[in-house]
């Protein structure tokens, strides 16, 4: 997939914009604030209409405006020209592609993919465990709207379930959410089972190539249980009842669940040192492209959000030679990057405007 042009309205510091694309490489160059990200942020809202950065998309809107608008122009391996317009309002978002209004999200999810590498991605190994599922839900729900309605199913049940639990709900109440909390819960743990177990070949040789084979590095995944079956669910949900109203919360199901990431068979976040944890993310997000590519038969566009820079010469060389050769890769910087990434389609960034193009060039 190539992105060949993007126009963004009111979304973030942008009040207008629309920037069009020849080359495989486009880099955005500004100081910090200037708007770089939110170029990013928009064209990353491609794969699955959401914010790798926020979880509420009211803070898309520009301060002071109804709404925000997205119109994305690209070459697709399936469906050839494409274009696709989004608008984000307070209450929501419409979606056409190609003109024709998309009612359902899972009828879209998969077909765009995008993958982000951020400074911030080093989150995955030192955050919590809540980042992870984060990673590992965003990942597998681009790729599968079935994987996607689980999650949406699981997260408003338990979510209803624990709002129960606060104000002191009937037996009879509880019961008629763990009905729906079950089928999902046991849905979800079957499909992130399988979907680890996919990606984790796809780590281990991503971080192969990024790490030039020095250890090995594994992900792998850790149910708060393993229950297979939403009967199972059911009878684990009944029994955790009066624990569950002592703490008020619902204590058991995959929103405890873990991504473990190992180097050399120790917990990365505790034992693998800042360049091998730096590494890891980087084989996170690799492998992440590989796997869509492999789904979907698309090749993802790559957005570099002011990552290359962190890196020592060596690992960004590394990196680069593991990057899928064909793929678009939009990033920013501060500065420009070095020249042995090749040529880049250079724009410069201030204040949400996005100037001339400065020419191909490192």
């Amino acid at each position: 997939m190539r992105l060949r042009s993007l126009t963004l309205r009111d979304f973030r510091n942008i009040p207008l914009a629309r920037l069009e694309f020849t080359g495989r490489q486009q880099f955005f160059l500004g100081a910090n604030g200037q708007g770089k990200t939110n170029l990013l942020e928009a064209a990353g809202f491609l794969t699955a209409l959401r914010s790798f950065r926020a979880a509420d998309n009211r803070v898309l809107i520009r301060h002071g405006q109804a709404a925000a608008a997205i119109v994305c122009e690209l070459e697709h391996e399936r469906r050839g020209d494409t274009k696709i317009t989004v608008k984000i309002a307070p209450t929501g978002k419409e979606l056409w592609c190609d003109q024709e209004r998309v009612a359902r999200l899972a009828d879209y999810v998969g077909q765009f993919p995008t993958v982000v590498f951020s400074s911030q991605d080093l989150q995955l190994v030192r955050g919590t465990p809540t980042g992870r599922r984060r990673w590992l839900d965003l990942t597998l729900a681009a790729m599968d709207g079935a994987y996607l309605r689980a999650l949406q199913n699981y997260t408003r049940a338990v979510a209803e379930r624990n709002a129960l639990l606060k104000r002191g709900g009937s037996e009879a109440e509880l019961s008629a959410f763990e009905q729906t909390i079950a089928p999902a819960a046991a849905d979800l743990v079957q499909r992130r089972t399988e979907g680890v177990a996919a990606l984790a070949a796809e780590v281990a040789a991503a971080y192969s190539r990024v790490a030039d084979g020095a250890e090995p590095a594994t992900i792998g995944y850790e149910p708060n249980s393993a229950e297979a079956t939403a009967a199972g669910w059911l009878e684990r949900l009944a029994k955790g009842r009066a624990r569950d109203r002592q703490f008020r919360s619902t204590l058991s199901g995959p929103h405890r669940d873990e991504v473990a990431l190992s180097v050399q068979g120790r917990a990365a976040r505790e034992f693998a040192s800042e360049g091998q944890q730096r590494s890891l993310v980087l084989a996170l997000r690799l492998a992440q492209a590989a796997w869509f590519h492999a789904r979907s038969g698309v090749r993802p566009v790559l957005l570099a959000d002011d990552v290359l820079g962190e890196l020592d010469p060596a690992r960004r060389r590394r990196f680069w030679s593991a990057v899928d050769g064909e793929a678009q890769v939009l990033a920013t910087g501060t500065s420009l990057p070095a020249a042995d990434l090749g040529a880049w389609e250079v724009f410069a960034v201030k204040d949400g405007e996005f100037g001339e193009d400065l020419g191909a060039g490192a």
